[in-house]
């Protein structure tokens, strides 16, 4: 059996800069200050991302009129979502399920700079 992680560099350098924004700004901003933040330490350690990417949802054969916006593709491989709330739930690991479906990723990283020290889960697809 392979028990290596899935992008463990890569996902190790997110991660690092996850922390060095919560670090810089503590609990308490609301989301979009923190993806702003997140944003410019992507800038600063050159890892390559986007923000707000777009993702058609097909339905039945049919590509439904909303779309999906990711947070972030970093890498061209990794969607990350950003929260700041009190705590993650089981209802956001199966949101960025459908996020890695939809977008046809494998690895997601959830993200909680909602609470005292960062939280982050790996989601795998």
């Amino acid at each position: 059996m392979n028990d290596q992680l899935i992008y463990k560099d890569e996902a190790f350098r997110i991660i690092g800069c996850c922390m060095e924004v919560h670090k810089e700004l503590g609990k308490g901003f609301s989301e979009i200050v923190y993806k702003d933040a997140l944003e410019i330490e992507f800038q600063i350690n050159g890892i390559d991302y986007k923000r707000e990417k777009e993702y058609d949802i097909a339905y039945k054969g049919h590509i439904l009129p909303r779309k999906y916006f990711a947070d972030f593709i970093v890498m061209n491989k990794i969607i990350l979502e950003a929260k700041a709330i009190e705590t993650l739930t089981n209802s956001h690991i199966k949101q960025i399920l459908n996020y890695l479906a939809a977008s046809k990723l494998h690895l997601g990283l959830l993200i909680n700079f909602g609470e005292e020290s960062l939280k982050y889960k790996r989601v795998v697809l």
